[in-house]
């Protein structure tokens, strides 16, 4: 079956063939037929079937061009729908003169709409709540309407659009003719249908598998704390041209897109946050290829259709099979390869499972990209930057002559200043990685003693001097530093710090552990004092680290008592008995706060009341 089977008129069918289309799709085969015929149509078809042309070309077909009020409306859930769906409209318009489509949506100023509503317009495709502004202010008129498309129905009860959708065809005429598309059958897109419909005609088309074969589907395990530097290496070993990377929330997709820039790539962030104009201008700049990595979240990126888009990377793997359909079709489309790689905790394991059995497609997995794999990378980029340089004859005889002068005045050898050319330009990044370190041996746990065998509460030592404790490595020491979770510092940044302050290379660490107020960081033992003192001065997260030697015990503050003991509130060195108040002022200690009502349990001064003598409780 061809486009030329199915009624449409020769204007519409040259704009087609201008296009590439050959041969139309099920839920096109079906539908356009259908409306032309002038019947009400129920559609259930996944995304990526073609849904827009099946509803679209009969609509421009049928076009009366005198009339001057709009003739169509179409509801979209998002923005960015709405403006693909227009710009399928004008690609099918193209060989009808004066075809007037305005799209309609928020974040736009309205000043535009309210321009082109009065000229007159034959197409209006919008979302639900910009299109019930203008009805409220009187500036649609939607009393000759003849075509209505609901476009992912599900998608906007999902989004909250049910009672904007309700009201908006609540004004519409009678004698309109309906078209609701949906990927699911929900009882209230049921009820809509019964309600708003006449006697439609229920077309569903289940492509055999929902996503597209041309798509390769690859998915990582990974700790959510890894998953950052994960991407990075994906990005390294990936031949990509232009990707979208999802984020489950907006938030996440701004802190991706911030470090992805810090690492020197091209990416920004869409989502709800950001205004209409900055969103429409991020999404020409990936077309345009000024920008290479797009991080949006499921609601900024449905309907995206970008030829640039190589890559679909998962972030944050999605929780339903729908979702996951969505994000990687938006590249492989059109009949060009994809590929889409999903980043998965331990834990979500069975969200690849459940995507599988939905899909009937299996994902593969595959490990992370190893230092050996990225260095390779970036050796053959670096030959094709050389090769590439090597091409260019007038600039390198150039500098064939600078070099040639530099080797006869400093008796260098030409492949020492080649490399020291390498240096000069590759600048502090090194070109290559270093090999992951091994990760520690795992202690074996040993038996728990039994009860009765554990030493007295006297015996165990001071905090710190437990017998748990880990014995740093020959030749390293243990060093306490004044940072830890409170300041929500990680490993990577004490590496940093410590080793540009205090010139240490990455043997120089052992193992790093970091507590709630403090860290423990094994550095070689033999330290020099100069290295110690400006360490000690350096600072993270604005903190100064106070380096100095673990000796397991808290560090007393310089400027007063610990919690509990102030230097105005006397010595404070009675505690149960005899017994003097424990350095530090650990629980258990007491001040002298004066008197206090002696028959209160727990009084301070030196009348309170003798204790009764506990006595024990008998098993009996």
């Amino acid at each position: 079956m061809t486009f030329s089977d199915l009624g449409l008129s020769q204007p519409v069918l040259k704009a087609l063939k201008d296009i590439g289309y050959e041969t139309p799709s099920a839920i096109q085969a079906a539908t356009i037929p259908t409306l032309l015929g002038g019947r009400d149509v129920v559609g259930m078809a996944q995304t990526g079937t073609g849904k827009t042309a099946a509803f679209a070309l009969p609509i421009i077909d049928r076009l009366d061009l005198g009339q001057k009020t709009p003739q169509a409306l179409v509801l979209a859930p998002t923005r960015e729908l709405a403006l693909q769906v227009c710009e399928a409209f004008e690609k099918y318009a193209a060989h009808l003169k004066d075809v007037h489509i305005l799209p309609v949506y928020g974040g736009q100023g309205y000043g535009v709409q309210l321009s082109a509503l009065r000229r007159g317009v034959h197409i209006v495709v919008g979302t639900p709540g910009r299109i019930i502004d203008h009805l409220e202010k009187g500036t649609l008129d939607l009393s000759e309407l003849q075509y209505l498309v609901l476009d992912e129905a599900d998608e906007m009860l999902k989004m909250g659009f049910a009672e904007d959708v309700e009201t908006i065809l609540a004004e519409t005429p009678e004698t309109k003719q309906v078209a609701l598309f949906s990927a699911t059958m929900p009882a209230t897109i049921r009820r809509m249908s019964k309600q708003y419909l006449h006697d439609p005609e229920e077309i569903t088309v289940k492509a055999k598998t929902q996503t597209s074969a041309n798509i390769s589907q690859r998915y990582l395990v990974t700790a959510w704390q890894q998953k950052m530097d994960a991407l990075t290496r994906i990005l390294e070993v990936e031949n990509f041209d232009g990707m979208i990377v999802f984020g489950r929330t907006r938030s996440i997709t701004e802190e991706i897109a911030e470090k992805l820039r810090a690492r020197g790539y091209s990416a920004a962030a869409i989502n709800g946050d950001i205004a209409q104009p900055q969103r429409e201008k991020t999404v020409n700049q990936l077309k345009s290829g000024k920008l290479d990595i797009l991080v949006a979240t499921d609601v900024a990126a449905r309907g995206l259709d970008v030829e640039r888009v190589s890559h679909v990377v998962n972030y944050d793997i999605p929780t339903d099979a729908e979702s996951y359909v969505h994000r990687i079709g938006r590249t492989g489309r059109a009949g060009r390869s994809g590929d889409a790689i999903s980043f998965v905790t331990p834990r979500e394991r069975g969200l690849v499972k459940m995507i599988e059995r939905a899909t009937r497609q299996e994902l593969t997995e595959i490990p992370l990209p190893s230092v050996d794999e990225v260095n390779v990378t970036r050796l053959s980029r670096f030959d094709d930057r050389i090769t590439a340089a090597l091409g260019e004859a007038e600039r390198i005889e150039a500098f064939r002559d600078i070099v040639a002068h530099y080797v006869r005045n400093h008796d260098v050898p030409e492949v020492d200043v080649a490399a020291a050319l390498a240096v000069v330009a590759q600048g502090e990044t090194p070109l290559l990685l270093e090999p992951d370190p091994e990760p520690a041996p795992r202690r074996e746990r040993t038996e728990r003693t039994d009860r009765g065998d554990r030493p007295a509460f006297g015996d165990r030592g001071e905090r710190g001097d437990r017998p748990e404790r880990r014995t740093p490595r020959e030749g390293f020491a243990t060093y306490r530093i004044a940072v830890g979770k409170r300041q929500r510092v990680e490993p990577r940044q004490i590496v940093g710090a410590l080793a540009n302050e205090g010139g240490l290379r990455r043997d120089d660490f052992g193992a790093i552990k970091i507590m709630p107020d403090f860290s423990l960081v094994e550095l070689p033992a033999n330290l020099p004092a100069g290295a110690l003192d400006r360490l000690a001065d350096t600072r993270i997260s604005g903190q100064l680290i106070e380096l100095r030697p673990d000796t397991g015990r808290p560090q007393r503050r310089k400027d007063a008592t610990s919690r509990g003991h102030r230097d105005d509130r006397g010595s404070g060195d009675r505690g149960y008995g005899d017994r003097p108040r424990r350095e530090g002022g650990e629980r258990g200690s007491y001040r002298d706060s004066g008197s206090r009502d002696s028959g209160s349990r727990g009084s301070y001064g030196d009348d309170r009341p003798a204790r009764k003598p506990r006595h024990k409780r008998s098993d009996g």
